[in-house]
This record gives structure tokens, C-alpha cells and sequence, in this order.
């Protein structure tokens, strides 16, 4: 039975596999969005980071477009933007052209999704590919302190291990284990078809099923879930010559289906939403400390966390960690006031609903709800949800979160070790 919530449409078919509609009619362009229920999460470590290979592949040549180029020259000549993805929950493919040119992307991006032929000498060249991209990764510590994060917090499980993987496990993974996990995973019942934009419904849905009547169907694989332990403040630092430190400061927090998100990202754009937000002020505005500091939560299915990014100034680390410390403490104890609370939700309403403007926004914003399986919402229903929170609501996840024990930092920069900042771990 299709769901219609007016501003979108989900369909189920007969093998398992879903559709999303989400028609806009002023809309110049679509984008077409293949979601699969694959990520680092589904994986073994004997072969982490191949979700993340598996979707560089792809692009590489199918049976109807034998080489990389003929992929790329075909969506080129109509305008067309494309690109892939992967997480730690799942992949998506995706391309955008102007309405007209709707069928044309959808026949290349069932192609390239349902029929790579994984020549053995791409699979070899694409190994060097993924390896300076990990390069890359390393010379942008801003980026890295992340997984330094998710490292420091989850430990050696699938969920503290990095999206990419290792290089020493890119350069031993074999073609029939890519194969292997490909045949696993690539299945009808998950996988997620999104149109967004301009299309005609009637047009389109026949020339969807079409494309994807040769999906495998299969039983989803499952994933293992995430183990959480902490009794005391944790630190991790990696060794880095840098101009600054690069930091995260953070907490456990809670699932995506916890009704305290909506009180959640209220406390995070209060911290680190915006340039008014109490961190930027006193950071930027009052300390001189920091370029960049934001706050918010990375909420997955079944764990999360709620943290502070900042590129700092050696000189001022500590004092600004102990601002940072302080403004949490004075959020638990009660000391979020009214007016932070409705600027918070005016700035959030505001910011999602521009967010939503083009036709990959709109596919992404709803796709990734659906895929997690969680109730899909309209943005509408989630700023109505965030305006009916109340300040005791904020002050009560704030308490709940911001505890000594729970306290994690993780930092890139000239640092051999932590010690120093353990002492500092403090609410």
C-alpha cells in the first residue's frame, strides 16, 4: 500500500524493493537517488572499508557501459551532476539533470547500480584511487579529528572503524569478496529508489519498475550491534604538525528514534548552531581562539553522540576547553534562558526549510529517513515537533548527557600523548 503524505509517496512493489516519489513541479531539474541498507557498519574487519570500495567500482564499467568513461560521457552531455556516497548505515548513487533528461539519469543509475562488471585491472587502479583518498583525509585534520572521535568512542567494533578502511585492507581485498559482498547486500528489499523534482508519476513508475525488474531478491543482511561502555573521561590524540589543534569534545547521547532529538538539536544550535550561538561568541568573538566551532548530534540508528568541533590556537587550548566545558555545565544546571530557546527555534526552522530548496536536497532529506526505517516526516512535522519543546525539556537532555564520566576528547595536533588534557575533563 503506497503512504502519501502529500509532499511524497512511497511504494512498495511485489520483490521487496521501495519507491519514493516526491514530485515538484516547479522544479527545473530531478535527481534520481539509489539508496542501499549497506555501510562500514555491515562489515567484517577482514574487509572493512569495502562498502566504500564496492561504491567506487560501480562507476567503472557495466555491461551496457563497458568503461567508466562511457558513464561519465553520457551524463556529461546532457548537464548532468552525479556523484556516490557511503556511510556508516549505507551508500547511495545518485545523479541530477534538468526535468526533461529524468529517464536518461535513471536508466545510467539503475546501470551502473544493478550491472558493474568489476574488471579485475579497475579493481587494481581503483585500490591507488581509495588509498590517496585516505591520503587526503590525513591532511585535512579537521575532517580527521572525526574519526579520531568515533575511534576514541566505539573502540574496535564497526562502528569506531573508519568508512574507507585501512590501506592494508584495500590492498589485499580480492574481486570475489567485493562479489561476495555485493550479492549479500545489493538486494531488492534494501534498496530505496528516490525521484525528486519534475516528473510525471504516470511516466515515470513504469520506466522504474522496468529498470529495476532484474534486482536480485534476497533476505537483507543484518549488521552487529554497537557495544557501549565509558566510566570515565576518555582522551586520544593523533600526532599531527599543525598550525592548530583540531579538536571534538563530546558525549554519548542516544538513538534516532529517541524522542529527546528534537530537545537535542535545540541544545546544539544554542552551543554551536550559529554565528549567535554561545561557542562562536565566546570562541570567536570573545577569545579570538578559533576560526571554525560547531556543536551538534550524530544520531544513528542504535547509538549516537553530541560533540563540539573547533580548529584552536595551541596557545589558547586550554582556556578555550574549559569555555567550552563551562557553557555545558551552565546548559545542565539550568541556564539555558527563554530567549535562547526561541531564537533556536526560529534559526532551526529557517535553516531546514532553505536547506530543502533543490531537488537533491529534497531526495537525500527524505531517502535517508526511509532507508533507516524510521517514520518518514515532512520537514513541516519536525519544526513542529522542535517548537513544542520546552526549556525544561532542553535543560533535562543537557543533564542527562553532560556528566563527568561521560566526557570524551579527541585531537589532532603536536601532541605525543593525552595526559594533559585528562586533567582538564572536567564539568
Amino acid at each position: 500500500m503506497p503512504i502519501n503524505k502529500k509532499q511524497f509517496e512511497i511504494l512498495t512493489l511485489k520483490n521487496g524493493l521501495r519507491i519514493m516519489l516526491i514530485p515538484r513541479a516547479e522544479q527545473v531539474a530531478t535527481t534520481v537517488l539509489v539508496l542501499v541498507a549497506a555501510g562500514s557498519k555491515y562489515e567484517k574487519k577482514p574487509i572493512n572499508g569495502i562498502s566504500h570500495f564496492l561504491e567506487h567500482l560501480c562507476f567503472k564499467g557495466t555491461t551496457r557501459r563497458p568503461k567508466s568513461i562511457d558513464i561519465s560521457i553520457e551524463l556529461d552531455r546532457i548537464g548532468a551532476r552525479h556523484n556516490a556516497f557511503t556511510s556508516h548505515e549505507y551508500t547511495g548513487y545518485w545523479a541530477k539533470a534538468q526535468a526533461h533528461q529524468t529517464e536518461k539519469i535513471l536508466d545510467i543509475v539503475s546501470d551502473l547500480y544493478l550491472n558493474p562488471t568489476f574488471p579485475a585491472a579497475e579493481i587494481e587502479k581503483e585500490k591507488g584511487v581509495i588509498i590517496e583518498e585516505l591520503n587526503m583525509y590525513e591532511d585535512l585534520p579537521n575532517r580527521k579529528v572525526h574519526d579520531v572521535f568515533n575511534e576514541l568512542l566505539y573502540g574496535d567494533q564497526p562502528a569506531g572503524w573508519d568508512v574507507g578502511g585501512t590501506k592494508e585492507v584495500i590492498r589485499r581485498l580480492t574481486r570475489q569478496e567485493i562479489v561476495d559482498y555485493r550479492a549479500a547486500h545489493y538486494v531488492a528489499s534494501s534498496t530505496l529508489v528516490v525521484v525528486a523534482g519534475g516528473f510525471s508519476k504516470a511516466k515515470l513508475l513504469p520506466f522504474i519498475k522496468k529498470s529495476f525488474e532484474v534486482i536480485p531478491v534476497g533476505t537483507a543482511q543484518g549488521k552487529v550491534s554497537v557495544r557501549e561502555a565509558q566510566a570515565r573521561p576518555m582522551v586520544k590524540v593523533q600526532y599531527k604538525k599543525s598550525d592548530q589543534t583540531h579538536i571534538a569534545l563530546g558525549v554519548r547521547a542516544f538513538n534516532m528514534y529517541d524522542e529527546r532529538q528534537y530537545a537535542l538539536e535545540l541544545l546544539g544550535d544554542i552551543l554551536g548552531g550559529s554565528m549567535a550561538s554561545r561557542l562562536f561568541q565566546r570562541l570567536r568573538e570573545e577569545l579570538g581562539s578559533a576560526y571554525y566551532v560547531r556543536a551538534g548530534s550524530d544520531l544513528m540508528t542504535d547509538h549516537g553522540y553530541f560533540a563540539v568541533a573547533a580548529g584552536i590556537g595551541h596557545e589558547k587550548l586550554t582556556e578555550s576547553l574549559q569555555a567550552i566545558l563551562a557553557e555545558m555545565r551552565d546548559l545542565a544546571n539550568g541556564g539555558v534562558t527563554e530567549d535562547e530557546i526561541s531564537r533556536a527555534k526560529e534559526h532551526l526552522a529557517g535553516s531546514t526549510l532553505i536547506s530543502l530548496e533543490t531537488s537533491d536536497d529534497l531526495a537525500n532529506f527524505y531517502g535517508a529517513q526511509e532507508i533507516l526505517k524510521q517514520p518518514v516526516m515532512t520537514p513541516e512535522q519536525i519544526i513542529a515537533k522542535i517548537n513544542a519543546i520546552s526549556r525544561d525539556e532542553v535543560t533535562a537532555v543537557a543533564r542527562a548527557i553532560f556528566k563527568n564520566d561521560g566526557l570524551n576528547l579527541a585531537a589532532v595536533g603536536p601532541y605525543r600523548d593525552g595526559l594533559a588534557f585528562e586533567k582538564l575533563l572536567k564539568l
